[in-house]
């Protein structure tokens, strides 16, 4: 069914298992896992689009979807309940040959491809929704157009001795990519891909039909759909990003990014009223910090009862730190009770358990993060 027009379509991957942030997601989606306090890992992307002025986007899912489609609902957080466009969430789905999980993400893109032709853009907006950053696409836009670019990538320098963990580029003076190497072993440059591409909607809606065709790919962008644009010699460019930007794909990168926030110089202003992060928010009470309480360089949301001492960590709502309690270094998920005299240091601790009384979790002097499920406590 052909719907208005619009000039750019975002496509929103949100369908990762995550699998390297363990406990955090064996029961929810990578985009839906609970960050900085009072969000979502995709509310960051979501907002970049509503911040961007993009008004259409669809939202793949696939693993453990059900907490995250209600996360999104009908978009009403982000401006994206609109008759005319909106958020769309596009699962997998059964058709006459049966019904199967996405192969890959330019399998996604392509089996969805009735949705992004619906709205006969003239630019496709592709992004990842497991990362952390603010980012005004539209600017991207106009310099794709300026290029007369057929494909631009987002890139972002990386230090080297992380690099093999991305997608890399190698470009000229002019910023055009003429070498793509896909977590290469042997990084020839630390120009990484953010995961945020703008593609001529033409132009990809052809290599995706060659690339579904072709029965020895992985039907993956970055394996298969940009190096294959790249050696047809197509005018693909780089756009630098100079900002803050996280892949918080692992259990330390997760925390990074969450303890990156408690930062005097942080770069993630989530205080700026121009570019704000928007998230499906609990109606809750206000937080309580008694007269036994003290807190140094935290965040405190919604409903939370402070006793003890909270210092460098961030609580989400409904969090109670009891009497003589220490929690420092920490990230602590929704509606957790931490009961009296425990302490607890350099840790992730999940939504809704409680930590009993006396407990000694983390050590700050550990490289390793300490994640706290119900499997993990002693009963």
């Amino acid at each position: 069914m052909r719907k208005a027009r619009k000039e750019i379509v975002a496509m929103l991957l949100a369908g990762g298992q995550g699998s390297r942030l363990k406990e955090l997601t064996e029961r929810l989606a990578k985009p839906a896992v609970p960050f900085g306090g009072k969000y979502r890992i995709i509310d960051f992307a979501l907002s970049n689009c509503s911040n961007s002025d993009i008004d259409t986007v669809g939202v793949l899912t696939q693993y453990q979807p059900f907490e995250l489609n209600s996360h999104i609902g009908i978009g009403s957080p982000w401006d994206l309940d609109r008759r005319n466009g909106g958020v769309h969430i596009l699962s997998p789905y059964v058709s006459q040959e049966g019904g199967r999980w996405y192969k890959g993400t330019a399998n996604a893109i392509y089996e969805n491809m009735d949705f992004i032709d619906a709205y006969d853009p003239e630019y496709v907006l592709l992004l990842s929704g497991d990362h952390i950053y603010k980012m005004d696409y539209s600017m991207m836009l106009k310099y794709h157009k300026e290029k007369d670019a057929k494909a631009t990538i987002a890139v972002i320098e990386v230090p080297w001795e992380e690099a093999s963990r991305f997608g890399l580029m190698n470009t000229d003076d002019e910023n055009r990519i003429f070498e793509f190497q896909e977590k290469p072993e042997n990084p020839k440059s630390n120009l990484a891909s953010m995961g945020v591409y703008i593609f001529k909607w033409r132009v990809l809606k052809k290599y995706l039909i060659e690339d579904e065709m072709d029965e020895k790919s992985s039907n993956d962008f970055g394996k298969n759909i940009i190096p294959k644009m790249v050696d047809d010699g197509l005018n693909i460019y780089s756009y630098v990003f100079d900002g803050y930007w996280k892949d918080v794909g692992t259990i330390k990168s997760f925390w990074e990014a969450n303890m990156d926030l408690l930062r005097d110089d942080s770069n993630l202003n989530l205080y700026d009223n121009n570019w704000k992060i928007y998230s499906a928010n609990p109606n809750s009470q206000p937080h309580y910090i008694s007269s036994t309480g003290k807190v140094k360089g935290a965040m405190l949301n919604e409903g939370c009862i402070v006793h003890g001492e909270v210092i460098s960590s961030v609580l989400f709502p409904g969090v109670y730190v009891g009497k003589n309690v220490k929690v420092i270094d920490t990230v602590v998920m929704p509606n957790v009770r931490i009961e009296d005299y425990s302490v607890i240091e350099q840790a992730i601790v999940m939504s809704d358990i409680v930590i009993k009384r006396g407990s000694q979790i983390g050590n700050r002097d550990s490289e390793d993060i300490a994640v706290v499920n119900e499997d993990s406590l002693v009963k």
